[in-house]
């Protein structure tokens, strides 16, 4: 059989474009948040997502050459929603627990902050033993839940499924105080929308419930990605990038303990 040069030069353009093709395509990975836990993350009126979170998985993604885009889930499905592969993994300030790690793999910690208690600054309460009988308010499905749970058995726990509903809730003297991330609340309270209340406390990091801190969760079995998170991780940490995102948001390192 007679091929023509034609038809044969022809041929070879085409292996060469989807060679080309092939080599050019960007791999996507889409990032899943919560967006409703300001500083660290946060879904504004025009749709964009801003904070903590959303600046560090950008830096990440950059790093690891990757093009990433975001989806918001609430919090109570996020995980689910994860292992339904509508996102492939969590920047959403999750902390890593031996409970989670039974159903998510996790990079190392990208940062590690402590509880803390808030209270109207009218409160009779003055210290942690004072919460006894009265009503806390936390986030559902949080560590901060299961802190109260567990050393403040003695009060009652309110359960709500985003942190702005237990902020609703204090502001209107629903609850005697809330329990959260000590940065999540010290902004708060020094911002108009939490002029009622004031900072009690921080609390002792129990290992057992926050664990080491919060990392990135991705599916059980794909530590070869969770591993990529954490070389990159790494990787701003030493050029500098985490420090520049760090001081937009925060006059202490996040990061916490090495």
């Amino acid at each position: 059989m007679r091929i023509s040069s034609r038809f044969l030069a022809a041929a070879s353009l085409a292996a060469l474009s989807l060679f080309a093709g092939g080599a050019m395509a960007e791999e996507k990975l889409v990032i899943g948040t919560e967006g409703a836990y300001p500083p660290y993350n946060n879904l504004e009126a025009d749709g964009s997502l801003t904070g903590f979170d959303i600046d560090i998985a950008k830096a990440l993604c950059e790093e690891m050459k990757v093009t990433c885009t975001f989806k918001t889930n609430d919090w109570d499905g996020i995980i689910p929603a994860l292992q339904a592969k509508k996102f492939d993994a969590i920047v959403a300030s999750m902390s890593i627990t031996p409970e989670r790690l039974e159903k998510v793999d996790f990079s190392k910690k990208y940062y590690n902050t402590p509880p803390a208690i808030a209270v109207p600054k009218d409160s009779p309460i003055k210290s942690v033993e004072d919460l006894k009988g009265k009503t806390i308010g936390a986030q559902s499905s949080t560590t901060h839940a299961n802190y109260a749970e567990k050393h403040m058995a003695d009060s009652e726990l309110k359960l709500y499924p985003t942190a702005d509903e237990y902020k609703l809730d204090i502001t209107n003297g629903r609850v005697d105080a809330v329990i959260d991330d000590v940065v999540v609340l010290t902004q708060w309270v020094k911002s108009d929308a939490g002029a009622c209340c004031k900072i009690l406390t921080p609390l002792p990091i129990d290992e057992v419930i926050n664990g080491p801190g919060a990392g990135i969760a991705v599916r059980k079995g794909e530590t070869a990605l969770a591993d990529r998170f954490t070389k990159a991780i790494a990787a701003i940490r030493a050029n500098g990038t985490y420090q520049k995102i760090n001081a937009k948001y925060f006059d202490f390192d996040v990061y916490g303990d090495k």
